[in-house]
């Protein structure tokens, strides 16, 4: 029995070291998976970052663009009613300027 019970001991320690070892080396594979795994994460992260930057930047041309096409449109209005309002007064005074040289001859005429 000493014999039988030798060789299941030795047997029973060496599937004990053979699952320790099993262990160890699932355990360092799933640690590698693990890094693999946050490393993607990581990399999908910042390309989805860049990606959002990219489009934010991207509407922010298009507002500025926008702005900027409407100040153009307004300043075109705001240009167009001054330069009106300029000719009309422009007018008035051609209108006048006969009238007011008129008024000064008779002046210096009389005098």
């Amino acid at each position: 029995m000493g014999k039988g019970g030798e060789c299941m001991s030795l047997e029973a320690i060496k599937q004990v070291t053979e699952a320790e070892q099993a262990n160890k080396q699932r355990k360092a594979e799933a640690q590698a998976e693990a890094k693999r795994t946050v490393a993607e994460a990581e990399r999908a992260g910042k390309a989805r970052l860049a990606e959002a930057r990219a489009q934010a930047e991207a509407q922010a041309r298009e507002f500025m663009r926008a702005a900027e096409e409407t100040a153009a449109k307004h300043a075109a209005e705001v240009n167009a009613q001054t330069q009106k309002a300029c000719d009309a007064l422009r007018s008035k005074a051609e209108g006048r300027l006969a009238d007011a040289a008129e008024s000064i001859v008779r002046r210096v005429v009389k005098n």
